[in-house]
């Protein structure tokens, strides 16, 4: 099974009924794809109350992956609002739970900032965090390029796999030690292909006024989406599901290539939320 969808449900105009209010987008957007990356977690880990509305208002059978705080991976530099460590891992949880109650969490995405490198330091800290995330699926995301080099790639894999961690497939460019290459193999029956773009321009240009805004500015060609159709579906083989989410959304480009990558494998989902039926103009 592969099931392909966006990061965050917000910003994807294509998506959307006309006149759709901003408290509908997530409904709407479950009209077109099965999971969504919950990337807002990130930044402030979500109230159960949120939880609880977003999992009501999604169809049955939708999925979410939730980021994990910033506090958890150590890219909060500044004082976290919590008062230590365990009050925040408690919040975490108290939000995944949500989701699991639900029966509508497909995993916990933890992406390390890209000065995490391979260090026994390092390795210590995903055991750590492992611990604290006792019982939930966990998907890890590298951003240094020294957990794949020197022939550290079969060690990286085999230290997931042995600890029952999904490994985060990436395809982004390639620019440095702050980067990481594609590396299509899967370490649990679940697997995660997180699409960047290939922006190295983007990507490497920190310190322009709007780097955010074009770090994700790309848009796959067919060829590309092709390419990456023959990775995933190798991957299937590998693994019993496979997550797809698109982050190129700089310019809005996620959505078209999420759906020219469904037309590519053919798939088609059932148990989407109903779209709104124009008897004019038809389905949209």
């Amino acid at each position: 099974m592969i099931k392909i969808g966006l990061t965050g449900w917000g910003d994807h105009p294509s998506l959307y009924r006309e006149n759709s209010s901003k408290k509908d987008r997530l409904f709407d957007y479950s009209g077109h794809f099965p999971i969504v990356e919950v990337d807002t977690s990130f930044y402030a880990i979500p109230s159960v109350k949120n939880v609880e509305k977003w999992t009501a208002e999604t169809p049955e059978k939708f999925q979410f992956i939730v980021k994990a705080y910033q506090g958890m991976t150590g890219h909060n530099k500044d004082e976290l609002p919590y008062q230590d460590h365990s009050e925040m891992f408690e919040a975490f949880r108290e939000c995944a739970d949500a989701f699991r109650q639900a029966d509508k969490l497909a995993m916990i995405l933890v992406q390390f900032p890209p000065w995490f490198d391979c260090t026994s330091r390092n390795v210590k800290y995903i055991l750590y965090l492992k611990q604290q995330l006792q019982g939930f699926p966990i998907a890890i995301e590298f951003r240094n390029q020294t957990w794949f080099q020197n022939g550290r790639k079969e060690a990286t894999i085999q230290f997931l796999r042995e600890n029952g961690l999904i490994h985060t497939v990436c395809d982004e460019p390639q620019a440095g030690i702050g980067s990481v290459p594609f590396v299509p193999e899967a370490t649990n029956k679940k697997a995660l292909v997180r699409l960047h773009g290939r922006n190295v321009f983007g990507w490497r240009n920190t310190g322009a006024p709007n780097w955010r805004e074009v770090r994700f500015l790309y848009d796959y060609s067919q060829e590309e989406l092709e390419d990456l159709a023959k990775h995933i579906k190798e991957l299937e083989k590998k693994a019993e599901e496979i997550f797809v989410l698109f982050n190129n959304n700089s310019g809005h480009h996620a959505a078209g290539n999420a759906k020219t990558l469904q037309e590519i494998l053919n798939i088609r989902y059932d148990g989407l939320a109903p779209k709104q039926l124009n008897l004019f103009e038809g389905e949209f």
